[in-house]
């Protein structure tokens, strides 16, 4: 599979299928591999492409603090489009990967045909909870600093699925990607112009406050609570998930 340099830093990507691109990103600590279960009933119609996240999977782990934050993580994004020629495209992902998409639509709403936002939280408004929120990423940096892999197999199944080459990158990403600067992305919400569809897990306790919000802001937005399902939503009841989304890419047609 290819991978795309960025300024030194090699991303690991996948492309399957053909037709109108589809560009899904993965969760804090997951990797492309959470997204097995679509490949098949999404390439049928659209060009998917999957990746790993810098400090994840199979791209590079910069030794430079500095080359992890979202703004790296959303030009990674726009080069991965152009490497596969798309001018646009369906943005979507799970939890960290929903919100970089968010992120994303933020920084160039002229290259995103629809979004899908799966498992997701859209930040926060209020400074004292985003504090709180960035004091548990950096608790997490911490804990991969201190344990490494040693406790994946206690995660979600979308991190339990997923291969790391050490520690340190995912430590880095948390310090970087995972905590939150502004309230740019909560904020951008009602401006959304595309079609957006927002899903979440029956069962995902943490997120279905987030996902009646963005629902309701994101004008014209289409919310879906997957039965029986937890965080990872698509691997919990993938054949719900699918249809949800393909559905949902049906109508835009």
């Amino acid at each position: 599979m290819p991978k795309l340099d960025r300024d030194g830093v090699q991303i690991y990507y996948e492309v399957h299928g053909e037709g109108p691109v589809i560009l899904l990103s993965h969760g804090y600590s997951a990797t492309s591999d959470m997204w097995r279960g679509q490949v098949e009933p999404l390439s049928k119609t659209h060009k998917l492409v999957t990746w790993d996240m810098r400090g994840h999977g199979q791209s590079d782990y910069p030794d430079d603090p500095a080359a992890y934050s979202e703004a790296a993580t959303v030009a990674d994004m726009a080069a991965l489009l152009d490497a596969v020629c798309a001018d646009k495209a369906v943005i979507g992902g799970l939890s960290l990967g929903g919100y970089m998409s968010l992120a994303f639509n933020r920084a160039h709403p002229d290259r995103v045909s629809a979004l899908l936002i799966i498992d997701t939280g859209p930040g926060y408004r209020n400074d004292e909870a985003r504090a709180g929120w960035n004091q548990t990423s950096l608790r997490t940096a911490e804990r991969y600093e201190r344990d490494g892999l040693g406790r994946q197999s206690e995660a979600s199944p979308e991190v339990r699925m997923s291969r790391h080459r050490n520690a340190e990158g995912l430590a880095k990403a948390a310090r970087g990607m995972l905590t939150q600067r502004d309230a740019g992305v909560i904020t951008s919400l009602p401006a959304i112009a595309v079609p957006s569809i927002v899903v979440v897990g029956e069962n995902d306790k943490p997120f279905l406050n987030a996902a009646d919000y963005m629902a309701a802001k994101i004008p014209g937005a289409k919310k879906v609570v997957i039965p029986g399902a937890g965080h990872s939503a698509n691997i919990d009841q993938p054949e719900a998930f699918n249809a949800a989304i393909v559905g949902f890419l049906e109508a835009m047609r």
